[in-house]
């Protein structure tokens, strides 16, 4: 249950300014230096100095750290933050120079799980950013016995809400190469065409790369599949990706002609239905020509 005076500060979202809604109900606070501090290996989420930080950084002046993070001990010294980077940083920010923590003798596994669900609900998080975080869970559920694959995705995705597909989703993602991935998290790929492309190869992701660069087009679900198609029969060159990625998705051409300028070629007495009459004759001659045409050709070619 969430401290009564949090309740009383006028923010946007209490999970939002502190990143964890862990119960700590029953369990030791200590106040430790943040000198301290090692950040957790591989922590997938950004620390940011944005406005809802400073929101974070006023808080903590007038009331102090209303929700402690949790750590564990560093094999080194001191500690590593499982849960609590950001509120770390508007200490750090605020002047402070120690933070309330509760202090758990965990696995890297079950550390794992805890950093990723007090981070996940966040509103702010990058399709990368959830990526590596439920890879990196899924991966330690699995390390800790979990029932079978799709059992694991649905327990990986539970704490923000997910189903068990969009987090198998979300990890393919990470097999994106580095470029592709920012282009996903400036929402220039969607993520339903990013996971398509990340069954390319490293080769042909680099290839793609090249080819957004020196053409400007980014590709669409249709053109996606195409591309992954071609990569599975092992048929994908670089060229076929380029290709690919400039083919217009329709063969159909609209035409609009001036309806002043198709008058000038037609006696003034002439109604619309002489004139479309007329046209469609003349089309259908010039079909016929070019049929012969074809025809003349194959004949001299053999």
């Amino acid at each position: 249950m969430k401290n009564k005076s949090a309740q009383k500060v006028k923010l946007t979202s209490y999970d939002d300014l502190f990143g964890t809604n862990e119960p700590v109900t029953g369990e030791k606070i200590t106040s430790v230096p943040i000198s301290l501090f090692h950040t957790f290996k591989d922590h997938p989420f950004r620390v940011v100095d944005d406005a809802k930080m400073q929101e974070t950084v006023e808080s903590i002046k007038h009331y102090g750290v209303l929700v402690p993070g949790i750590v564990r001990p560093h094999p080194d010294n001191g500690y590593e933050v499982v849960a609590g980077h950001r509120r770390w940083r508007a200490c750090e920010l605020a002047g402070l120079e120690e933070m309330p923590v509760i202090i758990r003798e965990l696995d890297d596994d079950a550390a794992t799980v805890i950093m990723v669900d007090t981070n996940i609900q966040r509103e702010d998080i990058l399709p990368s950013e959830k990526a590596k975080a439920y890879r990196m869970k899924y991966e330690a559920m699995k390390h800790q016995g979990s029932k079978g694959d799709k059992f694991t995705a649905d327990a990986v995705g539970e704490a923000a809400g997910d189903s068990g597909r969009t987090v198998q989703r979300y990890i393919r993602l990470t097999e994106l190469v580095p470029e592709l991935l920012d282009y996903v998290d400036a929402g220039k790929i969607p993520m339903i065409v990013g996971e398509k492309l990340s069954y390319l190869k490293k080769e042909e992701q680099a290839w793609l790369v090249d080819a957004i660069i020196n053409s400007g087009v980014f590709p669409s679900k249709i053109q996606a599949e195409a591309l992954k198609s071609g990569s599975d029969a092992g048929e994908l060159t670089e060229g076929g990706v380029y290709a690919i990625l400039i083919k217009k998705e329709s063969g159909k051409v609209g035409v609009t002609i001036s309806a002043r300028k198709i008058g000038s070629y037609f006696p003034p007495t002439y109604t619309k239905a002489q004139i479309e009459e007329v046209i469609y004759s003349l089309l259908d001659q010039w079909k016929q020509n070019e049929k012969m045409e074809e025809f003349a050709d194959a004949e001299n070619s053999i």
